[in-house]
């Protein structure tokens, strides 16, 4: 450990964001990387646990105490060598990833948890600012070669752990740009898609070749424009195809009024920001300016599209959460080291937005075919006596209604896109994700793997990543018999 005592002697160094006024003129990210000093004090914390509970809370693994102490000494060449045999994009994570490792840490039940995102913020952009993330192109190549279809974290990790091992590698992305949800789900105030060009270009001269504007699946499926490769033809050119196309279908709002103009998917607002942002061109964009915008969902995806309201300039915005308002501190004796439920405020919330929770929708209203009016009750939320789960009940009498120009439905992603798995004759699981174990990420069709949310369903970047590894792990298994490729 860096300091025996230093958990006791500092406190936790809380990042310091550009405040709202300012940052809500740009798109940039507006929290500065730590200093050296700053991280070396938020190093210093680490308790190096007999037991890191961080590194098991991590879903790659991160070895956390390791490069906590290596950041401590200054030594960050080391800490970020750490760092990367654990996780090929640390510059993602430690910009969008929630965290659960800091959950878990052991200080985290009596004190302020180690600053463990913000140091591995810290360790990546230096070394990207030194130099000293290369690429690794392989000393020799197998012969083999590999599709991966779907161009989010979880391909991108399979795609560059599999080049590193020397088989060659096409990526495939339907969008015309490669990233997926990194490129076009998160808004550019939190990651700056700067960070996906470079490991694009990293990964193009370790071999990778990418393939945007490419539908994989049957024609009669694809959007216009689109180059499509049919699933008979990969099977025919690659020795192995990996399907990571992500969990892209949201979960709808079944209630009168839906088909109302003003009542969009979450992502397609966000999307649509972020191609004007690359500077595509949009005939109708949909843009919050001078409107009151409902955001129904208290997730990630709702606060990122209270975030974009307010730069476009909305004239208020209002989310919605189905759930009871969880505590603003949980009980650590309780949780710990467990993701627990509290009350989580991210900054596009500090920007400003009026939330609220326990409020179901019942209707959306409007004139001429456009949405004016949200129609919603109260909720209360009752344990079954015979079952023990909570089941929610409207609260009688409670109804209220809300002016709504535009209604953002940030509910989350129920499964994949059919359409991709049928064409490769994929079978899928009660939940309609690609019917995979994670022992080798195997579907029922002869060469296909599938891997991240198209496989686990809706989850978080870094378990994305970890999926993608691991599934590289396994297809070069597949392909030589054996691996060096750490899982």
């Amino acid at each position: 450990m860096g300091k025996i005592t230093g958990f006791m002697e500092f406190a936790r160094v809380k990042p310091t964001y550009e405040t709202p006024a300012s940052r809500l003129r740009h798109w940039k990210e507006f929290v500065p990387t730590l200093t050296d000093e700053q991280a070396k004090i938020q190093g210093a914390r680490c308790m190096d646990c007999g037991i890191p509970f961080c590194t098991h809370a991590c879903p790659v693994n991160n070895i956390i105490p390791d490069w906590n102490d290596l950041v401590y000494k200054q030594d960050w060449q080391n800490a970020l060598a750490v760092l990367l045999s654990t996780n090929n994009f640390p510059e993602f994570t430690g910009r969008i990833c929630p965290a659960p490792c800091e959950a878990a840490c052991t200080l985290n039940i009596s004190d302020d948890a180690v600053g463990i995102k913000s140091i591995e913020h810290a360790i990546i952009d230096k070394g990207w600012a030194e130099g000293w993330v290369i690429p690794q192109p392989p000393a020799r190549k197998t012969g083999k070669k590999v599709a991966v279809v779907g161009s989010g974290p979880s391909g991108l990790a399979c795609a560059q752990q599999l080049a590193r091992a020397g088989h060659s590698v096409s990526v495939f992305e339907k969008s015309n740009r490669i990233g997926g949800l990194l490129r076009y789900g998160i808004p550019d105030f939190k990651l700056d898609k700067s960070h996906i060009d470079r490991r694009i270009a990293q990964m193009e001269a370790e071999g990778v070749e990418f393939f945007p504007s490419t539908y994989i699946g049957q024609a009669e499926h694809a959007e216009e424009g689109l180059t499509v490769h049919t699933p008979e033809a990969l099977q025919a050119e690659f020795d192995a195809i990996v399907l990571a196309g992500g969990a892209e279908q949201p979960r709808d709002l079944p209630v009168p009024g839906r088909e109302l103009r003003g009542v969009h998917f979450a992502m397609d607002f966000l999307r649509q920001q972020n191609k004007l942002n690359h500077g595509d061109r949009i005939s109708k964009p949909i843009n919050a300016h001078g409107k009151h915008v409902i955001v129904i969902g208290g997730g990630d995806t709702g606060s990122d599209c209270v975030g974009t309201s307010n730069r476009q300039g909305a004239a208020s915005v209002t989310q919605f959460e189905l759930m009871f308002k969880p505590p603003e501190i949980e009980d650590k004796l309780l949780t710990w080291p467990y993701w627990p439920i509290k009350l989580r405020t991210s900054s596009s919330h500090e920007e400003g937005c009026g939330r609220d929770w326990a409020v179901g929708t019942q209707a959306f209203e409007g004139k001429g075919g456009k949405v004016e009016k949200l129609v919603a009750t109260r909720l209360e939320w009752l344990r079954d006596k015979a079952t023990k789960q909570m089941k929610m009940r409207e609260v009688q009498g409670s109804g209220f209604d809300l002016p709504a120009d535009l209604v953002l439905l940030a509910m989350g992603f129920v499964s994949p896109v059919r359409a991709v798995l049928d064409a490769f004759g994929v079978e899928t699981d009660a939940r309609g994700n690609a019917r995979a174990n994670t022992d080798d990420y195997c579907s029922n069709t002869a060469k296909v793997f599938a891997a991240g949310d198209m496989r686990r369903g809706q989850s978080l970047v870094v378990w994305a990543i970890r999926e993608g590894r691991q599934c590289a792990r396994s297809v070069d298994e597949f392909l030589m018999g054996t691996s060096v490729l750490p899982r």
